[in-house]
């Protein structure tokens, strides 16, 4: 009864917002059958853009009649409508709006730009704007309307399959964690948690924060999982667009930051100059769980292969070794997949911003929670509270203008601490005792098993705070000429708590366990200063765009991890002062500061002849004295052929641009104080002993990238599609170089002579195939077809690499085995013995497989019919993977039902899995399978990503402006022929993406 509450709880949401439309039906009678006989009302207002200025010529009328007007220069009208009537706003370059007319009679507007009018979409590049149409970089971007209602706790998941050259991959279903994201591929050799030089840039209203994921010191985040997002403590609800930043004219501005990427969140602002206050209330719930599981072993079939690997083997089970066959039930069946992880989470979700001002000053209120529950047993989950202020003002003459932005959130996941729940789920024995004893207390049935519900009493609680705030202060000194300041603080505070209790342990051991808690207190701050001179000019048929800045930044970041054992009393574990002995781990402060120059000059001749310079010179506090400084720069050029004379009388083609781009950017994403000699203290007092040796002649490392590209628009933009191509090559790759164990250090920093490239091909088109005054049909797709490899490493042979990766190979290679199959005599897995000399090593891995992706992309469909709008977007990708996989047949584990029919039982017999055994021979046979190509298989798929329903209820008052109900699905299903639990991460055995379906309703008064 339970599970059936939770998963119809959120259509009680429908149900409530039913009832109150039905309420308010009569209330509003007049508004619905005044339609035939209205009573006419003179209705004026303002129409304005979304930069908050008054849009002149905009036709207001009413809607299937004759009457209307323009407005004014001010952006003012007045016209004359009834009560159940539909005033009809259209501009070109603009959306159009429709406004029902109710007892109100004054209506003011604010024209959101259309996405396909090429000019008059605004691009955040960064330092400055730019729109589709006149860009000469490769920028992508996504609105608020697609991605606010998304149930994701970070913005970077909203991002799957949208964007062209943007891979992010989920890799695990636990709230909080970070995706893994890459923009048009790996560029560095470093992929460690504490040291990965493949991450993009963040930046947050101008402001960068570190995009480095936050440690967790619990088994929430295994090896394969990369810690927490720091994106979480972000409302999605509060972001206005994220533009992402690819070739090197779109980020070489930001020199040594870009070279893998930008990423730009840009928050929404106040409402428009001179309009009344609104308030928009939004809230959903709904249910989220485990889409799909694996077809494992049934009792019968599990105690049948057990059995038969005691006779292969020649052996008797004994209560030491075959606790499943002689001391537990031969009649349970147990699923262990859906009693460990196959529970409901139940999401809510919370939003309300209150937005106004005058003609001056415009602001922005907002606050939002949300919550999310566990698909695991026990009270564990993730729920944030965010606060933002946004403050716009604009004196009389617009020469000054001001933009405050601050963004406050506070995020705790309580997990618990184990990074193999899911693994140990997977492996039950399926005839495994029960969980609880008659009493509700842990069964360890007679110590023959580790009760699986142990580890969830490591409770780990993990509370963050971040603060991101900005201030852009412009003034215009004289005509054309204008300076303007950023500023920005950040702090980000994670303090986090595991308790591992002695309950947790068998009660036999009780008398021998100790009480422990791990905490981990990190804290990160920065500052950030950019003064700026913009001038922007005119002369006759050439416009002009110069830039010139610097930018002042430092960085603090403290670290403290602390351990107590020996608590006397459960309930006061986790207070240190309670615990036996106290151990510090690690106690850092850490101090990062970044100096820059930039400049970028835009030229437009002709609206058709552009060319866009950019350069910057950076100094990082983490290189030596000598190496500090590099200079990063790209040149960026396009034609738009379409305005050239003998192209223009093409009817079908209404727009056309060439463009391309080169140049070179840089990182220095490193460990800190790499270059200096450092020393740790001794356990005596007074010793020290070296930790670190000294290089100060490593430098930056350099990514050097080429774009081409093709931009076209057919039948007045209605169908618009760009062709990319793009090479980048990332040299003198920041490592650290292995070294002998006889020099008491495991490796120095220093640069490497490898050659990283990425190349692809990425192409991405729109279509608008249907539109009338009541339907609308919107298409838009994208694909990306990556390849990355080394191109160069000379002495590769010499240093660790050698095994990993092969000079002419993508990075994301595997280098196996060569699988022979079942020997049809033994029943055991075979791989060639390359060379012969009885033994298996990195000389008998001759074949390679890139598991890495062979394309991605995306399918997003929005069609909208009156009052009704239906969006779902379909991502695919093409890949090979590992395959699920357990311990070797036969053992005291569970196997894919699939392998159980196909394995080897007699001799003879050709099947694909080797026999049922507990040897050590068919365990090593078992494993040296799994590092052959027997262990890839294919694991490309297509995922409904995301799928929303939203109704506008015909509501108009006073009171309440609009409303709507709406209905969204996150990964709803997937298809493909992988075996294991989520395709998304082949080989991965943690929680995969949670189907999750969400019903709500939102008002705006």
């Amino acid at each position: 009864m339970k599970n059936n509450y939770k998963r119809w709880k959120f259509l009680a949401w429908i149900i409530v917002a039913i009832i109150i439309y039905i309420l308010a039906v009569p209330a509003h009678a007049a508004v619905l059958t005044t339609k035939h006989t209205p009573q006419q009302q003179q209705i004026t207002g303002t129409v304005t853009g979304e930069d908050n200025l008054p849009l002149p010529g905009v036709t207001v009328s009413v809607k299937g009649e004759a009457r209307g007007t323009v407005t004014s220069f001010e952006g003012e009208y007045s016209i004359t409508a009834g009560q159940g009537e539909t005033l009809v706003f259209s501009f070109l370059g603009y959306k159009r709006q429709e406004i029902p007319v109710g007892n109100q009679t004054e209506i003011n507007v604010q024209l959101e730009e259309d996405v396909n009018a090429l000019d008059a979409v605004k691009i955040n590049a960064g330092y400055y704007n730019t729109t589709r149409r006149e860009s000469t970089g490769n920028i992508s971007r996504v609105t608020a309307e697609e991605i606010e209602n998304l149930p994701v706790v970070s913005p970077i998941q909203a991002l799957q399959g949208r964007m062209a050259g943007v891979s992010v991959v989920q890799r695990s279903g636990i709230p909080g964690t970070a995706s893994q994201i890459q923009i048009r591929g790996q560029n560095s050799l470093r992929t460690s948690f504490e040291n990965n030089g493949n991450l993009p840039l963040y930046i947050i209203d101008g402001i960068p924060i570190d995009s480095g994921p936050i440690h967790s010191f619990s088994g929430m985040t295994s090896s394969t999982i990369t810690g927490l997002d720091p994106l979480n403590s972000l409302n999605l609800s509060n972001i206005e667009s994220i533009e992402v930043l690819k070739d090197a004219d779109a980020t070489a501005i930001y020199g040594s930051r870009g070279a893998n990427g930008v990423i730009l969140i840009t928050t929404k602002n106040g409402n428009e100059f001179g309009q009344r206050t609104e308030v928009t209330a939004r809230v959903y719930s709904g249910v989220s769980e485990v889409a799909r599981f694996i077809d494992i072993l049934h009792t019968p079939d599990y105690l049948a292969l057990r059995k038969e690997a005691f006779a292969n083997d020649g052996e008797n089970p004994t209560p030491t070794n075959a606790e499943d066959l002689l001391l537990w039930s031969q009649e349970r069946d147990t699923d262990w997949q859906k009693v460990l992880f196959g529970g409901t989470a139940e999401t809510t979700n919370a939003d309300i911003n209150i937005s106004g001002g005058n003609r001056n000053t415009s602001f922005r209120l907002s606050g939002g929670y949300f919550k999310t529950g566990t698909v695991f047993p026990g009270d564990f989950g993730y729920k944030k509270w965010t606060t933002g202020l946004a403050l716009n003002h604009r004196n009389k003459d617009d020469r000054f203008n001001a933009q405050l932005s601050v963004n406050y959130g506070i995020d705790v996941n309580k997990q618990f601490n184990s990074s193999s729940f899911i693994s140990d789920a997977l492996a039950l024995s399926p005839n495994a005792p029960a969980l609880y004893n008659d009493d509700g207390s842990l069964n360890w049935e007679n110590s023959t098993w580790t009760n699986p519900l142990a580890v969830t009493l490591n409770t780990s609680t993990a509370n963050v705070q971040q603060l991101i705030s900005s201030l852009g202060i412009s003034y215009e000194i004289i005509k054309d000429l204008k300076f303007k300041t950023n500023a920005g603080y950040t702090m980000l505070d994670n303090d986090e708590l595991v308790k591992n209790p002695v309950e947790a342990y068998d009660p036999r051991l009780w008398d021998r366990a100790q009480a422990r808690s791990s905490h981990s207190l990190t804290n990160r701050n920065s500052w950030i200063i950019e003064p700026q001179l913009q001038y922007n000019s005119q002369i006759k048929e050439l416009k002009l765009d110069a830039l010139i800045g610097s930018t002042f930044q430092e960085r603090r970041s403290k670290n403290l991890r602390m351990s107590g054992v020996g608590y006397s009393n459960e309930q006061l574990v986790g207070n240190l002062a309670s615990a036996g002995a106290v151990y510090v781990s690690d106690n850092r402060e850490i101090i990062y500061k970044y100096n820059a120059v930039f400049a970028r000059l835009g030229l437009n001749f002709k609206d058709r002849y552009l060319l866009n310079l950019t350069g910057r010179r950076d100094g990082s506090s983490r290189f030596g004295p000598d190496k500090r400084f590099a200079n990063f720069g790209a040149i960026g050029a396009a034609w738009i052929f379409s305005e050239e004379g003998f192209i223009r009388e093409n009817s079908w083609l209404s727009f056309g641009k060439i463009r391309g781009s080169y140049g070179i950017t840089g990182s220095d994403q490193i460990q800190d104080y790499g270059y200096l000699d450092t020393f740790s203290p001794t356990p005596a007092p007074g010793g020290l002993y070296p930790t670190q040796l000294v290089n100060s002649d490593y430098s930056w490392e350099t990514n050097k990238k080429l774009e081409a590209a093709t931009e076209l628009g057919f039948f007045e933009n209605r169908v618009r599609l760009q062709l990319s191509w793009y090479r980048n090559r990332s040299s003198n790759q920041l490592v650290g170089y292995t070294l002998p164990a006889i020099t008491g250090f495991g490796f120095v920093q220093a640069n490497l002579p490898a050659t990283v490239q990425n190349t692809g091909w990425e192409i991405e088109g729109s279509s608008i195939n249907l539109q009338s005054d009541n339907w609308r049909w919107e298409t838009s797709f994208n694909i990306t077809l990556p390849e990355t490899k080394l191109v160069a490493f000379p002495g590769i042979e010499e240093t660790s690499y050698a095994n990993i990766y092969q000079v002419g190979q993508p990075l994301s290679i595997s280098m196996l085995y060569r699988f022979n199959g079942v020997d049809p005599e033994t029943g055991l897995f075979q791989v060639e013995d390359v060379n012969q000399d009885g033994t298996y090593d990195y000389e008998d891995r001759v074949v390679i497989k890139d598991l890495g992706r062979q394309y991605f992309g995306g399918l997003q469909n929005q069609v909208s019919y009156k009052n009704l709008n239906l969006s779902f977007l379909l991502e695919f990708v093409g890949q090979e993977g590992a395959k699920f996989y357990r311990t070797a047949p036969g053992r005291m584990a569970n196997v894919l039902q699939e392998d159980f029919d196909n394995r080897w039982q007699a001799p003879g017999d050709l099947n694909v899995t080797q026999k049922a055994s507990q040897s050590t021979l068919s365990n090593r046979a078992y494993r040296n399978a799994l590092s052959s190509d027997y262990i890839t298989t294919d694991a490309s798929f297509v995922r409904l990503k995301s799928l929303a329903l939203s109704y506008r209820l015909p509501i108009s008052s006073e009171i309440i402006n609009s409303s709507r109900l709406f209905l969204q699905g996150q990964n709803l299903y997937t298809f493909t022929g992988y075996k294991g639990l989520d395709p998304e991460v082949p080989g991965s055995i943690e929680l995969p993406a949670l189907r999750t379906i969400t019903a709500g309703v939102e008002i705006n008064f």
